[in-house]
């Protein structure tokens, strides 16, 4: 089975700014490559933060209204100096929150939605930058057709992970919705059979109504030598 990485999804060339990048210079960066955010990295090209559109924005927030009101005021002192900060360095968000490029796609979406983040710095293992990886990145693996996936488990999972024969198990494949139909030898591989499934890139879900010849769940745990021999057979 071939998972694809961070490395296949991401952005290889990445537009950065240095911490004393000029707010405007921000502001004309993110217009002329049409980005929301970008990297904001040191004299080794590693990542010290994140400068967004939301950090931005924050400095417009603070302007005084025409009505001459007070401007600002449901900011704490932190957020407050970076709304008044004039380069990248006080403007970004850091520590930069960075992705691996031999990350898995699970492993990247984790990380994002642990930090609640929309795009990942991605760095070697010296920690320099090497590309970026967004949400939409890591929601092209659902661009995958269900022909493909649908190969992938009959031939990889079914066939050369689980070496079920041709048949025992029927796979239908729609809108990466994965449905498995007929019988595994033992009842211990349902599970199993249906995990590998759902690892499968672009599986959006598996519906599974498989039978089973023989129930292992019971074997005692006493007997873990003919327990696992039993699994290889």
């Amino acid at each position: 089975m071939q998972h694809r990485t961070v490395h296949d999804v991401m952005t290889h060339e990445v537009v950065t700014a240095r911490p004393d990048t000029p707010f405007k210079e921000i502001v004309a960066l993110f217009h002329r490559n049409d980005i929301t955010a970008l990297p904001v990295v040191d004299d080794q090209g590693s990542p010290l933060g994140m400068v967004s559109e939301a950090d931005l924005i924050r400095k417009t927030a603070v302007l005084p209204d025409p009505e001459g009101r007070t401007a600002g005021r449901w900011l704490d002192a932190h957020d407050r100096a970076r709304a008044e900060a004039e380069t990248a360095g006080g403007l970004m968000t850091s520590p930069a929150v960075t992705a691996r490029p031999a990350w898995s796609i699970p492993e990247a979406a984790r990380a994002m939605a642990k930090h609640d983040l929309k795009r990942l710095p991605v760095v070697d293992e010296i920690g320099r930058l090497v590309g970026i990886v967004s949400r939409c990145d890591l929601l092209q693996v659902f661009l995958r057709h269900d022909g493909a996936i649908r190969d992938e488990i009959t031939h990889d999972v079914l066939g050369q992970t689980l070496w079920l024969a041709p048949g025992d198990v029927q796979v239908t494949v729609h809108e990466g919705v994965v449905t498995l139909t007929g019988r595994l030898p033992r009842k211990s591989l349902v599970q199993v059979t249906e995990q590998l499934c759902r690892s499968v890139d672009g599986v959006v879900a598996v519906h599974q109504s498989l039978e089973w010849t023989e129930d292992d769940t019971d074997i005692k745990l006493e007997h873990p030598h003919a327990y696992h021999a039993g699994l290889r057979q």
